[in-house]
């Protein structure tokens, strides 16, 4: 990204900041608010406290809202008794905005974080670093139970989560990352939002008389209609303009079709033996089954509520779902390892192919899809453009999911072991034999990295966009958790109308940390410039307390991290006495590298210390 004519502003604030500023023609209101209601404007924000940042953007001259912007920010640690100049301030928002590998900053307000579901009553967060391998653990959500199944509402503010060890439906705030309201759901199950958001369902499974859906009003989460539809575990699936609900009966093979605006079962539809997956298609205006026992796919119109096509397939058939677009569906078949692309244009099977052992999940990105394996720990990837041509060969590639087989867990969870890494053209893997969670980017041969998940066994993950979203015309926002106590910049970008400032931010100590906070310390990096490939190069440095200049000589923990264009290798640093922590490196090729070093245990995380030019033997 080239910047010219940038605009710097430097603006002193303190927490909670509200702050404004006009730039050539533009008016900026920033604020960092907190999220605890029980907080003033007279409490300073502390360190590790959820906040809310907000900008608001307009024309200065008709004071009309600045909408569809794609405004960035970056909350970036300065050295203390540091001021950032104009120009200081466009360089660094140049390397964050251009993704700069060593450009880490202390909060990324364009990123995401990741959420795990885990095997124990535990929900794990994570602010994901896939460039080192490693990550920022953000909370760890205690429930009651185990969770079941989730969904995130759009905004991203609020995840709602299925507890049937503890006959209940949390909805967890996704600011504080906490519990924040419950409801009482007997054998509580899947979970599924309505396209608008206004009711949540909930899946239960009693006894033959009674076993069907709860409908939740998700603002407050009150329970306002039980609905018993048939036996069996339950699948559910909205049409676009959320008049109809329809929601599978594996146990008598039917669908229960449900008006909405009436909280009223209409209808019971006959579909074949054991359906247990169902997917809508406005595009087709159909809700499509695809039934485990008898191996067929049945088509129902939505506006008549009546079967309209029965596709052959075979039994044993798993999850359907439809690609972008809603034209084509794909149904996988865990007992005879095959995948099946349906037309809902002429509702038949126009392609088929065989996979790798047990495929029983479909995962959607812009361009691909992504199927998981019970038996495999190869992710298998079909190219979406490639689906349609009636006989034609599947285009299909794969990459390793890890160690062991991403599907195979010890408690099963219907919820995505796969998804869409937020603003990445790229997947989070689950896997539960690993104890981690890998990153893909599509077009690579293999998996870019991973991040384990603290010893718990992942059943499900899913993505929450960090970044600035437009809330109203002209007003873009997010929730964060501040980084430690320090003097900070608040960096903000603005493409169009064009905009670049810096605004100075404040975060205190929290008391409530003193005792156990880490002493301050001094990093001397002792490394040669240069040095050759083939032959070992020592990279070490001397960590001392800033207080008093003694060594530290009880790290565990150091990691040094030494980094090209096409190579990086990481390595934990041996001591060698007075502080010294040392590894050796053998280079492959000539060119130049960048020397990073981190300790977690001592609170010094990734910093770029050193370049290398390395040249021939």
């Amino acid at each position: 990204m080239f910047f010219s004519a940038l605009i710097a502003v430097a603006q002193q604030v303190s927490a909670p900041l509200s702050r404004a500023m006009t730039e050539s023609g533009t008016s900026v209101q920033v604020t960092v608010d907190h999220v605890d209601p029980a907080k003033s404007a007279s409490d300073p924000l502390l360190e590790f406290e959820n906040v809310t940042v907000r900008f608001r953007f307009s024309d200065m001259s008709s004071g009309s809202p600045i909408a569809g912007a794609s405004p960035a920010a970056w909350i970036d640690r300065l050295r203390d008794g540091a001021t950032t100049t104009p120009d200081q301030c466009a360089g660094k928002i140049k390397r964050f905005a251009e993704g700069s590998t060593f450009s880490r900053t202390s909060l990324d307000l364009t990123s995401y974080y990741v959420v795990i579901m885990n095997a124990d009553a535990t929900l794990t967060v994570v602010d994901p670093r896939f460039g080192y391998g490693d990550t920022r653990l953000l909370a760890m959500v205690s429930l009651d139970a185990p969770g079941e199944d989730w969904v995130l509402t759009a905004d991203g503010k609020k995840l709602f989560v299925s507890l049937p060890g503890a006959d209940e439906v949390v909805a967890v705030d996704t600011a504080a990352w906490k519990v924040a309201s419950t409801v009482a759901i007997p054998r509580a199950a899947r979970v599924k939002l309505q396209p608008d958001e206004a009711y949540l369902w909930v899946s239960y499974r009693g006894d033959d008389k009674d076993s069907g859906v709860t409908v939740i009003r998700a603002r407050d989460l009150k329970a306002i209609a039980r609905i018993s539809t048939g036996p069996g575990d339950h699948q559910i699936a909205f049409t676009a303009d959320n008049s109809l609900a329809f929601v599978t009966n594996p146990d008598n093979g039917s669908v229960s079709v449900i008006d909405i605006r009436e909280l009223k079962r209409v209808r019971d539809i006959p579909v074949g033996v054991k359906p247990a997956s169902i997917a809508y298609s406005d595009l087709a205006k159909a809700a499509y089954v695809a039934n485990e026992g008898d191996g067929d796919i049945v088509a129902i119109d939505a506006r008549d509520q009546t079967v309209i096509a029965r596709i052959e397939a075979a039994p044993g058939l798993g999850q359907i779902r439809f690609a972008p677009g809603g034209r084509f569906a794909l149904a996988v078949n865990p007992a005879n390892d095959r995948i099946y692309v349906i037309d809902a244009a002429s509702n038949r099977i126009v392609q088929q192919g065989k996979l790798d052992k047990g495929p029983d999940q479909i995962a959607f990105t812009n361009k691909q899809a992504h199927i998981r394996h019970r038996g495999s720990d190869a992710v298998l990837m079909i190219a979406l453009e490639s689906l349609g041509v009636p006989g034609a060969e599947i285009s299909v590639a794969d990459f390793s999911g890890g160690r062991h087989p991403p599907g195979a867990m010890s408690r099963p969870s219907p919820a995505d072991g796969i998804v869409q890494a937020s603003g990445e053209n790229g997947v989070l893997v689950a896997n539960p034999g690993d104890k981690s969670v890998y990153f893909y980017m599509e077009g690579m041969a293999a998996a870019m990295g991973n991040f384990s998940d603290y010893g718990r066994e992942p059943r499900a993950v899913l993505s929450v966009d960090r970044s600035l979203r437009e809330r109203t015309p002209g007003v873009y926002e997010t929730t964060a958790t501040l980084p430690g106590a320090g003097s900070y910049d608040l960096a903000l970008l603005l493409d169009r109308p064009r905009l670049v400032s810096c605004f100075d931010l404040t975060i205190a100590p929290d008391p409530r940390f003193a005792q156990s906070r880490l002493p301050k310390l001094s990093v001397e990096p002792r490394v040669s410039p240069a040095a050759a490939t083939g032959q070992p190069a020592r990279l070490a440095f001397r960590i001392t307390f800033a207080d008093n200049g003694k060594p530290d000589t009880e790290v565990k923990d150091v990691v040094i991290l030494m980094a090209g264009s096409a190579w990086q290798r990481r390595q934990v640093a041996a001591h060698d006495g007075d502080g010294v922590y040392y590894a050796d490196f053998t280079v492959p090729a000539p060119g130049v590298y960048t020397v990073l070093m981190s300790s977690d245990s001592s609170g010094l995380t990734w910093a770029q210390y050193a370049t290398i030019r390395v040249g021939g033997k």
